[in-house]
Formats: C-alpha cells, sequence, structure tokens
C-alpha cells in the first residue's frame, strides 16, 4: 500500500535509507552519505505532503505496515535543475526525489510500483512531465528509468554528495 508519510514514519524512513545508502557505498556507488539525505529534508517533505511510503500490510487497524520503500513526488523545482534541458516547458511537472527501497525488499517490484503511482498521480494532476536525477555511477538506476520511457537530457552537480555528475531524466505525460 502507498500512503503519504506522517511525521511518526520518519526514524523508519531515516533507517531505510541510510541501509540503501550502506549498500550502494558497499557497491562502490557513493550517491548517499552521512549528510545526504537527512531527517530535516524529510521533516521538509512531510511537512509540503510530498512524500510517500510503500508499507506492509497491517494487521492492526489504524496502524502503519512495514515501510519497505519511500518516494518524494514534489512540485518544486530544484535550483541545480535550472541549466538542463528539458524537452517540456517548465510549468506543471513533477520532480522525483529520494525514491528508495530497503535493501531487504530490493528485486520484488517496490520502486516498479512508487514510480507507476508517481507517474499516475501526474496523469491524475495533468502534469506534463516527471523529471528526476540519478548518479552517473548508479548503472542500475540509469537503466530502471530508461525502460521506463525517461530520456536522459543532461548532469547537474550536487558537490555536498560527490565529485561525479547526476543525470537529469524526463518523461513526458502529456502531448498537449
Amino acid at each position: 500500500m502507498i500512503i503519504k508519510a506522517q511525521f511518526s514514519d520518519l526514524e523508519n524512513i531515516l533507517a531505510l535509507t541510510k541501509a540503501c545508502a550502506k549498500k550502494m557505498i558497499d557497491n562502490d556507488i557513493y550517491q548517499w552519505n552521512e549528510t545526504y539525505p537527512n531527517i530535516e529534508i524529510f521533516k521538509k517533505d512531510v511537512e509540503r505532503g510530498e512524500l510517500y511510503v510503500f508499507t506492509s500490510p497491517s494487521f492492526d487497524s489504524g496502524k502503519t505496515g512495514q515501510i519497505m520503500g519511500c518516494i518524494v513526488i514534489s512540485s518544486e523545482m530544484d535550483g541545480e535543475y535550472k541549466t538542463v534541458n528539458w524537452q517540456t516547458e517548465t510549468s506543471e511537472q513533477f520532480y522525483i526525489h529520494r525514491l528508495a527501497v530497503h535493501p531487504e525488499f530490493q528485486g520484488q517490484g517496490i520502486a516498479r510500483k512508487l514510480m507507476d503511482f508517481a507517474e499516475e498521480l501526474g496523469r491524475e494532476q495533468k502534469k506534463k512531465s516527471i523529471r528526476l536525477d540519478t548518479f552517473s555511477k548508479n548503472l542500475q538506476n540509469q537503466s530502471f528509468y530508461e525502460s521506463r520511457g525517461y530520456q536522459r537530457l543532461g548532469s547537474i552537480h550536487f558537490p555536498k554528495q560527490s565529485d561525479f555528475p547526476f543525470y537529469c531524466y524526463e518523461l513526458i505525460l502529456t502531448t498537449t
């Protein structure tokens, strides 16, 4: 089930992203580190109603099941994205950030379900496209997005995260 995250979920979300960061580092992918992502960023995501979690079913009514993945679906464009030559005019987009699936649950289609959810939400809200970035050294992520029809359009840098670039991708949702 995919639901909006609550402040009470933040500790579990941070543990999930730290487990993902460790797995990436163990595989020589230095995409996330001790400063990113962090609790302050996730708090802002919850405040804006942009952070969603994929949970297992809960057998206790009124309780959230185990958080297995997360995604941020934002309408706000980061300043770093302004240099990218996007396919659509910047006005009605979603921006995907911090897509993560706990390593224990990777390979079960959860990332695909989270992206399906984001793309369907974008279509429902008449967004022109979905934009995102992924680390240039994370070949698995690049393949994942390209298999979904995302077009790589340029690169940006996040110096606090890595010396290597991040590739920007866009998927057009509407033809008008």
